[in-house]
């Protein structure tokens, strides 16, 4: 299976990044635990589908269809759709309504399709409509910034907009850290301490859980 990968950077403060790809052959890859959430437009044999898809919590195998592409728009941690929380979306995904050929329903609307180039407008529409808000919680938690504010409210509000907690978030972006030492040629020794894993044992059980693959598997050491 061979994939043809281009992502860009997004004016949209609501967005991490936009991505797009496609396939040549059938086949199947690993998917990585992800904390963001984002939209997916799949386009094959002249049908076009718009799916939700969630944050994911492990590593899983991931089917691809063959002759296909993707568009993807991955949001910030702490955007969210306030009708369609993203705690219903974690390790699993929605596949909205096609309204025509070129367009899909969204919260009784019908909107057209988004493209690469015109991803960032479609996300500002979404924001104009109410459809997509930010939780600005989430961003002072990640910044350690919540003093005077009740526990209990932070995590509600936290897995809310996010659909994970913050701890399970840390796990996820320290296990990807990780990987991407690891596949730059970082020693496994030298990545478990960078990372903070206690030991290699730890660092074998997070990317065996969140990547899929041990750090021997990744490690480009000789």
């Amino acid at each position: 299976m061979i994939f043809f990968f281009e992502e860009r950077v997004s004016d949209s403060s609501f967005v991490e990044t936009i991505w797009r790809t496609r396939s040549e052959n059938a086949g199947s890859f690993i998917s990585r635990a992800v904390s963001h959430w984002e939209i997916v437009v799949t386009r094959q044999d002249g049908k076009t589908t718009l799916t939700l898809r969630g944050p994911e919590t492990k590593a899983t195998p991931a089917p691809c269809p063959a002759n296909a592409e993707f568009l993807g728009i991955q949001f910030k941690l702490g955007t969210f759709m306030p009708h369609l929380p993203v705690s219903s979306l974690v390790d699993s995904a929605a596949t909205l309504p096609e309204a025509t050929s070129q367009s899909f329903w969204l919260h009784h609307s019908a909107w057209q399709f988004p493209s690469y180039d015109n991803a960032d407008t479609f996300v500002d529409q979404l924001v104009r409509e109410g459809l997509l808000v930010r939780e600005p919680i989430v961003d002072a938690a990640l910044r350690g910034q919540l003093q005077g504010r009740s526990l209990r409210s932070v995590q509600r509000h936290f897995i809310q907009a996010t659909g994970l907690t913050h701890c399970t978030i840390q796990q996820i972006e320290r296990a990807r850290q990780a990987a991407d030492l690891l596949e730059q040629g970082v020693s496994i020794l030298d990545t478990a301490e960078q990372t903070g894993y206690a030991d290699q044992s730890h660092l074998t059980r997070s990317l065996k859980r969140f990547i899929g693959q041990t750090p021997a598997q990744m490690s480009h050491e000789r």
